[in-house]
């Protein structure tokens, strides 16, 4: 059973960056890709970042220009480098690990943007 597992959030001010990370553990699995849900109070959950096993990237028209996702070298490692951020980011960001079928969630980091 693949686990991925969050981490990095926190409380930033407005025009801060904060870098997230996420783990993918359990073994005996081929990931196709990895990334990125937010879910603000009140709101769906939506989408922020992908990357896949060949190493292209998609974003949201809000993370585009001051997000960045990454792998790490063993390709179950994953990073969210959040720059510029703004009150509106303010969200659990949750990640996700996508075999061919099935997707795997975490748990959730929190990521405060305020003054």
């Amino acid at each position: 059973q693949v686990q991925p597992v969050e981490s990095g959030g926190g409380l930033v001010q407005p025009g801060g960056s904060l870098r997230l990370s996420c783990a993918a553990s359990g073994g005996g699995f081929d990931l196709v890709a990895m990334g990125w849900y937010r879910q603000a109070p009140g709101k769906q959950r939506e989408f922020v970042a992908i990357i896949t096993d060949e190493g292209t990237t998609d974003y949201s028209d809000s993370a585009k220009g001051r997000f960045t996702i990454s792998r790490g070298y063993a390709k179950t490692t994953m990073y969210l480098q959040m720059h510029s951020l703004k009150p509106e980011d303010t969200a659990v960001y949750y990640c996700y690990a996508q075999s061919k079928e099935t997707f795997y969630w975490g748990q959730g980091t929190q990521v405060t943007v305020s003054s």
